[in-house]
C-alpha cells in the first residue's frame, strides 16, 4: 500500500496561497508531479500560478489558464515546468499526445482535474485539494494536501516548514526565490516590512552508493549530511571575527534555519565578471588571519560538541579519482588499470607533504559564488561567508587555492601572484618563520589536486546530474591546472598528465603540452 501524509491549511485569501505555494516550491523539483483538485472556480489555477510566478521571481508574468492548450511549458531559472489541464481530455490515451505520457523526468509537472485520467497518475506525487470556505471570507480556501509515495515524505517536511514559520513568526512574511547551488538546499529571501531575513531549507542528504570502502561519495569525502555542520561552523567563524551570517531561527531536526541576510553585492564585477581587486585583498587577508591562529578541532553545537573531520588521505584520493571516473571517459582517454594504479601511487606519495603540513579550517568553497561584499563594514569583517558547512582540517594552502584560482571566473595569473604574495607577506608578518618556499610547494599540490577533482566534479555533474552548463568551467580549470603543474614538485606528476590526460572540449582549450611551455 502506497505511503500517504495529509494536512490542511486555511487559504484567507490570495497572498496565503502564494506563500503555501511559494513553500512547497522550495521543497519540490524535476520529476515531481503535483496534482490539483476542486470543483470551478476553487482556485487550482491560481495555487499553480503562484508557485509558477515564485519559481520565475516574477509576480507579473503571464500565466494563463491551460483550459484550451491543455498544457502550457515554461522555461523557468531552477527548472522546466509543464503546466496541464485535463478538464477536456475524454481518454487517457491522449496524455501521449500532450506530453504527459510517460511524465517527462527532467520537469516539474502541475496538473489541473488529474481525475479526468486516474490511472495515469503516477504513484508518487502530491495532491492539493482545494475547496470554498465561504465562513472564512469571500476568496477564502481551504487546501488539503496529501503527498503519495515519495510525495509523503516531501508533505510531512512542507508542513515541517510552515510550523517553524509559524513559531518563528514569518509565516505571514513575503516570499522571495533565490538561485540555489549544485546542491540539495534551496533557500528564499522572507520580507517582513522593512525586514529582509533568508530561509535556508537543508534537507539531509540522502545516502548515495556505497563506492568507496562502504561509504557513499559524500560521506566519504566528508561533506556536511545535514543542517548542524553550518551552525557549528559559523558559530565558530563569527567567534573569530568572521562575517558569517547570524542564525536567528533553526531547527535542526528538519534542517531549516532563518539567518541574516547579507545581500547580494558580490566581489566580482563586469562581463565577463573579473575579479575586483580590493575585495579579492580583503578575501585573501581573512584566510591569512585565519591560518595565523591556533583553531579548534571541535566546536560548540546545540549543547553538544561538533567534530571537524579530518580531510584524510582517503579522502583526497577519492575527489581526485573523479577525474579517471567521469573526465577521461568523456575524452575518450579511460585508464587501464595499471594507468589508473600509476595515478594513485603518484598522488599518494604526492600528497604526504601537504598532509604533514600544520592544520586549519579548510572553508572548501571559498570562492567568488560564495562571497558577499559588506561595505558598511570594516577590515576583514566587509568580506560576508555564506558557504562553509563541509569545511575539514587540513593545509592552510588548499582555501587559498580556491579563492585564487577561481573555478567560475577567470583570476589573471598576475592578480593570483600578487594576491599569492600578499597572503605570504601577512603570514611572515605574524610570524617571521613563515616558510614561503614551502607554502608555494604547498599551494601547487593543492593546487593540482583542487583542479584535478574539479574536472571530474564537472564532467559528473554534466552527465549524471544533467547539468552541462558547468562544462564551460573545464577550459579554465584546465589553465589553472597547468600553472600548477609548472612547480618543480610536481614534474613527475605533470610528465603524466601530459602523457594520459587530455585537454577538455571547448573554443578556449589550451593545447596539451607542458606548463613550462604553456
Amino acid at each position: 500500500m502506497t505511503e500517504t501524509t495529509t494536512f490542511s491549511v486555511a487559504l484567507h485569501n490570495e497572498t496565503a496561497t502564494a506563500q503555501l505555494m511559494a513553500d512547497l516550491a522550495l521543497l519540490v523539483g524535476p520529476g515531481d508531479v503535483i496534482t490539483l483538485t476542486g470543483d470551478l472556480g476553487a482556485g487550482k489555477t491560481a495555487a499553480a500560478r503562484s508557485l509558477i510566478r515564485y519559481l520565475a521571481d516574477d509576480q507579473a508574468l503571464e500565466v494563463p489558464s491551460p483550459t484550451f492548450t491543455l498544457v502550457q511549458g515554461y522555461e523557468l531559472p531552477p527548472f522546466p515546468v509543464l503546466h496541464a489541464d485535463l478538464y477536456r481530455v475524454e481518454d487517457e490515451s491522449e496524455l501521449e499526445e500532450i506530453g504527459l505520457s510517460p511524465f517527462p523526468d527532467a520537469t516539474l509537472v502541475l496538473i489541473e482535474w488529474p481525475e479526468r485520467a486516474p490511472s495515469a497518475m503516477p504513484a508518487d506525487r502530491i495532491d492539493i485539494a482545494l475547496t470554498h470556505r465561504p465562513a472564512l471570507g469571500s476568496n477564502a480556501r481551504a487546501a488539503d494536501i496529501t503527498g503519495h509515495g515519495k510525495g509523503a515524505a516531501q508533505v510531512a517536511r512542507l508542513k515541517a516548514l510552515r510550523e517553524f514559520l509559524d513559531a518563528s513568526g514569518y509565516i505571514d512574511a513575503t516570499r522571495r526565490r533565490m538561485n540555489g547551488d549544485a546542491s540539495t538546499r534551496s533557500y528564499a529571501r522572507l520580507l517582513r516590512g522593512d525586514e529582509v531575513v533568508i530561509l535556508m531549507n537543508f534537507p539531509q542528504r540522502p545516502d548515495g552508493a556505497a563506492l568507496y570502502s562502504g561509504k557513499s561519495y559524500s560521506a566519504a569525502v566528508h561533506l556536511a549530511e545535514n543542517v548542524r555542520p553550518f551552525v557549528a561552523i559559523d558559530e565558530g567563524l563569527r567567534a573569530q571575527g568572521i562575517s558569517a551570517p547570524a542564525i536567528h531561527h533553526s531547527d535542526l531536526d528538519h534542517g531549516f534555519l532563518i539567518t541574516e541576510d547579507f545581500g547580494s553585492e558580490g566581489v566580482i564585477e563586469g562581463d565577463p565578471p573579473r575579479p575586483i581587486a580590493e575585495r579579492y585583498e580583503a578575501a585573501t587577508d581573512v584566510l591569512a588571519m585565519l591560518h595565523g591562529r591556533a583553531l579548534p578541532e571541535t566546536l560548540p553545537l546545540d549543547g553538544q560538541t561538533y567534530e571537524i573531520p579530518l580531510f584524510d588521505i582517503e579522502a583526497l584520493l577519492i575527489e581526485i579519482g573523479l577525474m579517471p571516473e567521469w573526465y577521461l571517459p568523456d575524452r575518450n582517454a579511460p585508464l587501464s588499470d595499471e594507468k589508473r594504479a600509476e595515478f594513485v601511487a603518484m598522488w599518494r606519495e604526492l600528497l604526504k607533504t601537504p598532509l604533514a603540513a600544520p592544520k586549519t579550517w579548510i572553508i572548501r568553497d571559498y570562492h567568488s559564488p560564495n562571497l558577499i561584499w559588506l561595505a558598511g563594514r570594516s577590515g576583514i569583517e566587509r568580506v560576508g561567508v555564506i558557504d562553509f558547512q563541509d569545511t575539514v582540517l587540513g593545509p592552510q594552502s588548499y582555501d587559498v587555492v580556491s579563492l585564487l584560482q577561481d573555478a567560475r571566473i577567470d583570476v589573471p595569473e598576475s592578480l593570483e601572484l600578487t594576491l599569492l604574495s600578499r597572503y605570504i607577506k601577512a603570514r611572515r608578518a605574524q610570524d617571521t618563520s613563515f616558510d614561503a618556499a614551502g607554502f608555494a610547494e604547498l599551494y601547487a599540490i593543492m593546487s593540482a589536486q583542487r583542479n584535478t577533482r574539479l574536472l571530474g566534479t564537472f564532467a559528473r555533474l554534466n552527465r549524471r546530474d544533467g547539468k552541462p552548463h558547468y562544462l564551460r568551467h573545464q577550459p579554465r580549470i584546465w589553465t589553472y591546472l597547468q600553472r600548477s603543474l609548472a612547480h618543480p614538485a610536481l614534474t613527475r606528476l605533470r610528465d603524466w598528465y601530459l602523457a594520459n590526460v587530455p585537454p577538455p572540449q571547448g573554443p578556449s582549450q589550451e593545447p596539451s603540452q607542458p606548463a613550462s611551455q604553456a
